[in-house]
C-alpha cells in the first residue's frame, strides 16, 4: 500500500472511530445548563460582574451559548457573542502554537539557546540571595548551568519571572530595571528581560513570567514579521479569528470592547498599561479576542491540531505541545504559585490533566484535558473524553478566583456522575 493511501485510510478509520465515540458521549443535561444560566444571572444581578459570555460546545457545535449583563456599565451596551475581551494570559497558548509551527517548519528547535536570537541572553546570570555574616541579605550572581533555550520559554522553566512572583530581590530587581518605561517593541523588551537575573537555574523550576513575551520576540526574529503579522497569517486568518488582535482600530471595535467594573482597580490599571504601549505586541498577555474566535482555536486543539480540513501542527508537534513536560523525571520543580493547579502538568503553553490530584474528591474534569485562564477572568478548557470545549469570557480580576472554579464545576455537573471527574 502506498504511504498516501495508508494515511488516507488511517484518517478515515480514525474519523469513524471518533464518530462512534461521539455517539456514546451524552450531551450535558438541560437542567445542568440551566444552573449555569442561574449562576451568571445571579452574578450580574448582584452587581459582582458587569457581564459575561459563556459557551459549551460538543462534537463541534455549541450546545450552550448565552450572554449576560453589559459590556460596559458606563454605556449600558448589552453583551453580545462578538464582544471583544482582553484575554491576557490566554494569549500564551496562541503564541506557543506559533512557535511550534516554526519548529514544524524546521526554522526553530526546542534546544536552540535563546541567545541565538537575542544575543544579550548569552550574558544572563542567575540570582542567588545569600546571607552575609552580619545577617544582611545580598544578591549574588552566578553563571547558568546551561543556556536558557526555546523549550524553557515554552514551558516556563527559563528562570524568567514576573515582578510580583518570587523573593523580595526578584521584585526589587524587576522594578529597579523599570522594564515598562517609555516605548518599546518586542525585541527591545526581550533585551530588557535578558539584562535581569534569572530567578532559578534554567530547566529546574516551573515559574510564571515573561517567558512567552521573549518567545514572541523570537518568533519575530525567525519569521521576519511582527508577531501580529505572523499570527494573523498562520493562525488568525486561516481559523477565521477575525476579531483577534493586539490593538483595536475602528469605532465599531472600540464599542464592542468589554470593560470591568469601576472598582476593579488592578484590571483597570492593566488596561491603562496596555493602552500606554500600543507598539508592544505582548506574546504573553496582549491579545484581544471574542468567544467565537477563541472557540475556533479551542476546537482546533480538540481536533488534534486541525480545523475545517486544514492542519496547523503535525501530529508529532501537537503531541509535544499537549504532553506534560514538567512531571516526574523531568527534573523540574513546581513554584509556590503553580497556576496549572492540582492534578495538572504543563505542556507548551497549556496545562495538561495528568492525574486526579490530591483533593478529595478530585477537582472536576478528565484526564488529558487542556486548559488555561487569565488575570482578566477569561477561561477555556478542552476535553477530548467528552469531545467538548467550554469558554468563559468576562472582565474581572476581583472575582475571577471565585467564579472560574465555580464555572468549571457547573459545566461538569451537567454531565452524569461517572463523567464528572477523572
Amino acid at each position: 500500500m502506498k504511504r498516501r493511501d495508508f494515511l488516507v485510510g488511517a484518517a478515515a478509520l480514525a474519523g469513524s472511530m471518533a464518530r462512534g465515540r461521539a455517539a456514546d458521549i451524552p450531551a450535558p443535561s438541560p437542567e445542568g445548563l440551566d444552573r449555569i444560566t442561574a449562576y451568571f444571572d445571579n452574578e450580574v444581578g448582584s452587581g459582582r460582574l458587569p457581564g459575561a459570555v459563556i459557551m459549551v460546545q460538543q462534537h463541534g457545535k455549541p450546545v450552550y451559548l448565552k450572554t449576560f449583563g453589559v459590556r460596559d456599565t458606563r454605556t449600558g451596551l448589552a453583551m453580545t457573542p462578538d464582544t471583544i475581551f482582553a484575554i491576557h494570559s490566554m494569549t500564551k497558548p496562541i503564541t506557543c502554537l506559533g512557535a511550534m509551527m516554526l519548529i514544524d517548519d524546521g526554522k526553530l528547535a526546542l534546544t536552540d539557546p535563546v541567545s541565538k536570537y537575542v544575543p544579550l541572553f548569552a550574558r544572563t546570570k542567575v540570582g542567588l540571595e545569600v546571607t552575609e555574616p552580619d545577617g544582611k541579605l545580598e544578591l549574588d550572581l552566578v553563571p547558568p548551568v546551561r543556556p536558557v533555550n526555546i523549550e524553557d520559554l515554552l514551558r516556563h522553566t527559563s528562570g524568567i519571572s514576573y515582578d510580583y512572583i518570587g523573593g523580595k530581590w526578584v521584585e526589587q530587581a524587576y522594578k529597579a530595571a523599570d522594564i515598562f518605561e517609555g516605548q518599546f517593541n518586542n525585541r527591545e523588551f526581550a533585551d530588557r528581560i535578558a539584562k535581569l537575573p534569572l530567578a532559578r537555574q534554567p530547566g529546574t523550576l516551573w515559574r510564571y513570567g515573561h517567558s512567552t513575551d521573549v518567545l514572541g520576540s523570537v518568533i519575530e526574529i525567525v519569521s521576519g514579521q511582527t508577531l501580529y503579522q505572523f499570527l494573523k497569517a498562520r493562525i488568525f486568518d486561516p481559523l477565521g479569528m477575525n476579531s483577534t488582535k493586539f490593538a483595536l482600530a475602528t469605532e465599531d471595535e472600540l464599542a464592542r470592547m468589554a470593560r470591568p467594573l469601576p472598582n476593579d482597580f488592578i484590571l483597570l490599571a492593566g488596561e491603562r498599561d496596555r493602552l500606554d504601549h500600543p507598539e508592544w505586541q505582548s506574546g504573553g498577555g496582549g491579545l484581544l479576542s471574542t468567544i467565537t474566535d477563541y472557540q475556533r482555536f479551542s476546537q482546533m486543539l480538540l481536533n488534534g491540531g486541525s480545523f475545517a480540513g486544514r492542519r496547523y501542527l503535525s501530529p508529532a508537534a501537537f503531541k509535544a505541545m499537549t504532553t506534560d513536560h514538567i512531571g516526574p523525571g523531568s527534573g523540574v520543580g513546581r513554584d509556590y504559585f503553580y497556576f496549572p493547579g492540582d492534578g495538572f502538568g504543563y505542556g507548551y503553553g497549556l496545562a495538561v490533566r495528568t492525574d486526579p490530584g490530591n483533593a478529595k474528591p478530585p477537582p472536576p474534569g478528565s484526564l488529558g484535558e487542556l486548559k488555561w485562564d487569565s488575570g482578566s477572568g477569561t477561561y477555556f478548557g478542552v476535553d477530548p473524553k467528552l469531545d467538548m470545549v467550554y469558554l468563559m469570557m468576562q472582565q474581572t480580576q476581583n472575582e475571577r478566583s471565585r467564579i472560574t472554579p465555580a464555572f468549571k464545576a457547573l459545566v461538569y455537573d451537567s454531565y452524569p456522575e461517572g463523567l464528572r471527574r477523572p
